[in-house]
């Protein structure tokens, strides 16, 4: 198996600079993906924020984050993190989604998406959200 977790930070119109405050305090780059890089784009005002971004470091440092857009509940605070899961093939996601999956309360079904093979999200029935896909570069 060949799976790495990683946190993943929540924001609402602020992913971009946090993720280049922590490049610069931790090194590394931030690499930014927006809702209208990937062609979903609900509202132009949220057009430029991030879909998903990320800060690696060469000393081991790793986040990625987001910014959840206005159509979904978010407060400072709270649910600030996701935790994610990152696998190179369809069959092990597909089998840990299945067993994570128990009693949980599905928030984005597993699927194939414009930028991973299979993605989706989900909350355990311990309160924790976990986004769960398949790893593919990012060639934008």
């Amino acid at each position: 198996m060949t799976v790495t977790t990683t946190t993943h930070l929540n924001f609402r119109g602020e992913a971009r600079q946090a993720l280049e405050h922590y490049g610069d305090v931790f090194g590394g780059r931030a690499v930014v993906v927006t809702y209208r890089d990937v062609g979903n784009v609900r509202r132009e005002d949220e057009a430029d924020w991030v879909t998903w971004g990320e800060v690696r470091g060469e000393n081991g440092f790793h986040v990625m984050a987001y910014d959840v857009p206005s159509a979904l509940p978010w407060s400072r605070g709270e649910n600030p993190f996701f935790v994610s899961v990152r696998g190179e093939g369809t069959a092990e996601i597909e089998a840990l989604w299945k067993r994570l999956a128990e009693g949980a309360t599905v928030v984005q079904p597993l699927a194939a998406s414009p930028w991973a093979p299979l993605y989706g999200m989900l909350t355990d029935r311990f309160g924790i959200t976990w986004v769960l896909d398949v790893a593919a570069p990012y060639n934008g």
